[in-house]
């Protein structure tokens, strides 16, 4: 095993509708894909917080992944509009506090659309992984620490 081949630790947002049909429609059809991925199914990317994303970022996640319906398709009607003008300042906040903005991706994937849920979770994979590992705000813990006291 490679000890300087970096796997970055993603954690995904997805919404119920569409983006995680597509990933169980790209399950069920042996799709191959990354596993860097730790996904989360939300009703609507609507209803993902900033407060969410920075705290994946600030736990240890490499990068975040939020993804939903097409803009206009959305199952709440306007979810993924909210969605998107979060997403937006989102980028403004992390780029002043010195985070890559690239470490957080968003996209719009209908649950029809498997092979395009395989080209962007190896897409999102590929520009996190060419980040390196995240180490601005994240949280670093002592090894051998408990509850947070170093030993």
């Amino acid at each position: 095993m490679e000890s300087d081949h970096f796997e970055p630790q993603i954690m995904a947002f997805f919404c119920n509708w569409c983006t995680y049909g597509a990933a169980d429609l790209a399950g069920v059809s042996r799709f191959q894909y990354p596993a860097n991925i730790r996904v989360i199914r939300l009703p609507c990317s609507g209803r993902v917080s900033p407060k969410f994303i920075l705290a994946a970022l600030r736990e240890g996640a490499d990068g975040v992944w939020v993804s939903g319906c097409h803009p206009g398709d959305c199952h709440y009607i306007e979810g993924n509009y909210y969605a998107r003008r979060k997403f937006a300042l989102l980028t403004n906040l992390l780029t002043f506090m010195g985070v890559e903005p690239d470490r957080v991706q968003f996209s719009w994937i209908s649950s029809a659309e498997s092979t395009k849920f395989v080209k962007v979770v190896n897409e999102v994979t590929e520009k996190i992984r060419a980040l390196g590992p995240a180490s601005r705000f994240a949280k670093h813990r002592p090894p051998h620490s408990i509850e947070g006291v170093a030993s």
